[in-house]
């Protein structure tokens, strides 16, 4: 399906970011489909205190256009630490909030520390 689809002026359907043809587009999307970049993440870390145990939570993060394993990776050999990802975000063992803030704003995440 494309724009004056079945006449002489037929064109593929572009992204409205990179501008390449949809199927060919690699840029990351959300649940309905818009284009939803680094950039339009407001990402928040906490830290939380778990059975006498600091824990690093990074949440409000796309699940559809970020992909969360691959960044739990990134996360694991940037604090030497284990985690999990879960259903509200990203949990690191540890109080890393400050090292993970930073490492999300190079990446190009609006992120802030949350909490105390």
């Amino acid at each position: 399906m494309g724009l004056f689809d079945g006449t002489p002026l037929e064109r593929p359907v572009t992204c409205e970011d990179c501008g390449k043809a949809q199927d060919n587009c690699q840029c990351p999307r959300d649940a309905s489909g818009g284009v939803c970049r680094p950039q339009d993440q407001p990402v928040r870390v906490r830290r939380e205190k778990r059975r006498g145990k600091w824990t690093t939570v990074i949440y409000q993060l796309d699940p559809d256009a970020t992909d969360l394993k691959a960044m739990l990776k990134q996360f694991k050999a940037k604090c030497a630490a284990g985690g999990t990802v879960t259903a509200d975000g990203v949990e690191i063992q540890g109080d890393h909030r400050d090292l993970i803030v930073e490492y999300l704003k190079s990446l190009g995440y609006p992120a802030k520390p949350a909490g105390g």
